[in-house]
């Protein structure tokens, strides 16, 4: 009896697994050439690193709830929303998931999001404008990214590959403040300004190329996460369905509304863009073109 072979997006995406080891290999080398110039200037950066440090382990250990207050998402029960509930149980039943908290936002804009350290600490966050334009298979759909999101420890990865990208930005503020020399520091060249001019150029192109990067392994793991999704519904077209629900409707909404949640569109399954951010060119989010695109593509391999 010959065996069917699954669909190629059914498999694991070997080129886009390359594409963001090959991101994170680029971002380590960058890190080490950082640290390596401040190590042969004598510059003491351990403090520096350590503070720096700290407070990106304790935004990540927060970040759910900062989240949840700045977004304002209030956990719900399975009797305020026993579809919703029931949806996500069948779901994380199928795919072998803990079930998250739940969670809904009173906006009229259409969107999700998933936060959380880990799997039992996670939260899976809706709009009541999703909620209101979704049917059930798009819907689930959408859940199923976030879900995608939570199972590969996304918010965790970011977290980590942004470490020293804070640190290179503190640094540029110690830098231009004096901060390195004033607290004593003490490069090689105390009496000069060419060792602190070094610094903080090393400083900003570190934060810059980080910045890009960072932003380049944001959009595959969003590519990573329509194509679980898929593999979790079995049903690609039905996000592609959402995303184009949720774009089509997010252009009617007022920018005024669009502007108040900006700051969370690292987070949202699609992003809140009022046309005047200098976000719409590092978006942390690929055009939505491209994924209903690859989306599309998996849907027609189907048959």
């Amino acid at each position: 009896m010959s065996s069917i072979s699954k669909p190629a997006w059914q498999k694991r995406d070997t080129g886009l697994t390359i594409r963001m080891v090959f991101s994170f290999a680029i971002l380590s080398l960058l890190y080490l050439i950082f640290l390596s110039v401040l190590a042969y200037l004598g510059i003491g950066f351990i403090p520096i690193i350590i503070i720096a440090s700290g407070m990106i382990l304790a935004q990540w250990y927060f970040s759910d709830k900062i989240v949840m207050w700045s977004s304002g998402a209030k956990l719900v029960s399975k009797e305020q929303y026993p579809q919703l509930h029931e949806l996500i149980e069948r779901i994380v039943a199928r795919n072998n998931l803990p079930k998250p908290r739940i969670a809904v936002i009173n906006k009229n804009m259409p969107n999700a999001f998933a936060t959380g350290r880990g799997q039992k600490s996670s939260v899976v966050a809706v709009t009541t404008g999703l909620l209101d334009i979704l049917d059930t298979e798009e819907l689930e759909g959408v859940i199923a990214h976030e879900l995608t999101h939570i199972r590969n420890r996304d918010a965790l990865v970011l977290t980590l590959a942004s470490l020293f990208s804070t640190v290179a930005w503190y640094l540029m503020q110690f830098g231009f403040y004096g901060g390195l020399y004033s607290g004593g520091y003490g490069g090689r060249d105390r009496n000069g300004g060419g060792a602190m001019l070094i610094i903080l150029l090393v400083a900003m192109l570190t934060w810059v190329v980080s910045f890009l990067i960072i932003r380049a392994i944001s959009r595959y793991r969003e590519f990573a996460a329509d194509r679980g999704s898929a593999q979790m519904t079995g049903k690609p077209v039905k996000l592609a369905n959402a995303l184009m629900k949720i774009s089509g409707t997010m252009r009617r909404i007022p920018t005024k509304d669009l502007r108040e949640v900006e700051g969370l569109n690292a987070f949202f399954i699609v992003p809140a863009l009022s046309g005047s951010t200098i976000g719409n060119l590092f978006s942390t989010h690929p055009p939505i073109e491209k994924r209903v695109q690859k989306l599309m593509e998996m849907e027609a391999s189907m048959s």
